[in-house]
C-alpha cells in the first residue's frame, strides 16, 4: 500500500468551527488506523476574529509538530479569509505545495488578482470550490454545520479518513466529549446543542452533513481513488 502524508492549512474566521474540523479529522484518521498531530492558531476567542488550524495525517508515524509552512492543501473556511484578508497567512497561498490543493468553501469562484492567478498557477495549484455552508444549511438546517461539511471534503479528497471512521470522530467529539476544547470552541459547541433537542439529533444532521459533503467531492471528480462513498449507519455508529 502506497504511503499517504498531507500536511493541511484550515482558514478561517472565528465561530465556524475550524479548531473543531482540525480535532474531528484528525482523530478520523487515527480511529481509521492512521497517525495524525494538530496544532491550532488564533489571537482573540471571538466571532469573526481569524483563526487557523494546523493538521498533519499520515499512514505512517508523525514526528513533527507546530505550525505548517508548507501545506499540501490550504482549507479556507471563509471567503473573506481571502477578500478581506481575514488570515495569519497572506496571501492565504503562501507556501502551498506543487500541485496542491486549495478547497475554498463558496459555489462561485472568487477573482484574484493577476499576481495571484500567477503564482497559484506557478505552483499547479488546483482550486476546488465547495457550497460547504449551503450543504450545511441545506442537510443540517444550520450553517453551523459548514466545519462538517469541510472534513466530509477534505476526507474525499484524501481518501482517508474514511466515512465510518470519520463519523466515529463526530461521535467522540459532540457525545464523548473525548476532546479538551478552549474556551472559545466550547462556547460553540453549546450553541450548536442548543440548536437541536438532542443528541442523537445533532450527531444525525453532522454526519448526514459529512455524507453529502463526500458525495459532493467524488461527483466533481477531485476525490482520491481511495475515497469510499459508504452509507453512514446510524445505528452502529451510536451503539460504539
Amino acid at each position: 500500500m502506497s504511503i499517504k502524508r498531507y500536511n493541511v492549512r484550515m482558514a478561517g474566521i472565528g465561530g465556524q468551527g475550524v479548531v473543531t474540523a482540525s480535532h474531528i479529522l484528525s482523530n478520523g484518521v487515527v480511529i481509521s488506523g492512521g497517525h495524525s498531530s494538530l496544532v491550532p492558531f488564533f489571537g482573540s476567542e471571538k466571532r469573526n476574529a481569524p483563526v487557523e488550524s494546523y493538521v498533519r495525517i499520515s499512514s505512517e508515524v508523525i514526528y513533527e509538530i507546530g505550525e505548517i509552512i508548507f501545506p499540501n492543501v490550504i482549507m479556507i473556511f471563509h471567503p473573506s479569509v481571502i477578500t478581506l484578508g481575514k488570515s495569519y497567512t497572506m496571501p492565504f497561498y503562501t507556501g502551498l505545495k506543487q500541485d496542491g490543493i486549495i478547497i475554498i468553501n463558496s459555489r462561485t469562484p472568487i477573482p484574484f488578482s493577476k499576481d495571484e492567478e500567477r503564482e497559484m498557477a506557478d505552483v499547479g495549484a488546483k482550486v476546488y470550490y465547495l457550497p460547504a455552508t449551503e450543504i450545511a444549511n441545506e442537510v443540517a438546517k444550520t450553517e453551523l454545520a459548514t466545519n462538517m461539511a469541510m472534513c466530509g471534503a477534505v476526507a474525499a479528497v484524501f481518501g482517508m479518513p474514511d466515512l465510518i471512521s470519520l463519523a466515529g470522530s463526530v461521535k467522540d467529539r459532540f457525545v464523548g466529549k473525548g476532546v479538551v476544547v478552549s474556551g472559545g470552541t466550547a462556547a460553540l459547541d453549546s450553541a450548536i446543542e442548543k440548536k437541536f433537542a438532542k443528541k442523537q439529533k445533532l450527531l444525525e444532521a453532522n454526519m448526514k452533513t459529512l455524507e453529502a459533503s463526500y458525495k459532493y467531492m467524488i461527483d466533481k471528480g477531485w476525490a482520491h481513488p481511495d475515497a469510499d462513498p459508504v452509507k453512514i449507519d446510524m445505528a452502529a455508529i451510536s451503539a460504539c
